[in-house]
């Protein structure tokens, strides 16, 4: 039997497992609905939708180039840290409004500060397991649609990177102008997108050679998933008559106007 080039039949094993992940997803998902966390978390998130319209953003992502920041820059401006930005701390007095963080790995590894931080936090729902709740966490749901999630309140998608988890975050909250800070886009670390690997003695793809250091496991980046992410941010941000600017120092990625830090703060 022939079968259609451009609409192939699928065979029995593909079908099958199509279903079964399928059905993973829907359980998964279920699971998180039917979770008291998810109630209280969804609340607050339906609360902090557009509770910032108008106002500016900056993102601060985690490149070497983050080194470079004038930091006093952003005192009257809403931030968002990244994962371990808690590393920025020993040697910044600046501190983020928030901080972001979905990867199960950085969370285990940073779960100490997690739970003594007032700072308000935005985790993956899989850290229930790992990060005691407190007042000031609220868990994300991540589903599995390549879809720049307009609303967060039902789930966000990951897309490679947790700084795309924050652009969705950031438009959710109503935010006219963002920024991305440290976002290097480049790593010195080569191999498979998203293979696990154990990091070496010292990190030379963050901002603080302890980022990812001393033996720990970490992935791989997977630069064309996130900057389908970017592309995505970018079409949903301009779609809505707002702005989205890189305003690191340096770095590969294009996909945003380029902006001078200051320049964007006093805009």
């Amino acid at each position: 039997m022939e079968t259609n080039k451009e609409h192939p039949i699928l065979s029995a094993s593909d079908s099958i497992n199509i279903y079964r992940q399928a059905g993973f997803m829907l359980a998964n998902r279920l699971k998180w609905d039917l979770n008291p966390l998810a109630w209280s978390s969804r609340s607050t998130l339906r609360k902090l939708k557009n509770s910032q319209a108008g106002k500016k953003a900056v993102i601060i992502c985690n490149g070497p180039s983050l080194l470079q920041t004038d930091f006093s820059l952003l005192k009257d401006t809403y931030t968002f840290g990244l994962n371990k930005i808690n590393l920025l701390f020993d040697r910044e007095d600046f501190r983020p409004n928030a901080i972001v963080s979905v990867n199960a790995m950085v969370i285990e590894q940073n779960k100490d500060f997690y739970e003594e931080t007032s700072i308000p936090l935005f985790l993956d729902s899989a850290a229930t397991s790992v990060v005691k709740k407190g007042k000031n966490v609220t868990f994300l749901h991540s589903g599995q649609q390549f879809k720049f999630a307009r609303d967060v309140s039902m789930s966000v998608w990951q897309g490679a990177t947790v700084t795309t988890v924050a652009l969705q975050l950031a438009f959710h909250m109503g935010f006219s102008k963002v920024a991305v800070i440290g976002c290097d886009h480049n790593f010195a670390e080569k191999g498979s997108a998203g293979k696990t690997v154990v990091s070496s003695e010292k990190d030379e793809s963050h901002f603080d050679p302890r980022y990812f250091a001393g033996g720990v496991k970490w992935q791989l980046p997977d630069i064309p998933t996130s900057e389908f992410g970017y592309y995505l941010a970018r079409e949903n941000f301009e779609a809505s008559g707002r702005e989205l600017y890189n305003c690191t120092v340096g770095g590969k990625l294009e996909l945003f106007k380029r902006l001078d830090l200051k320049d964007f703060i006093n805009s």
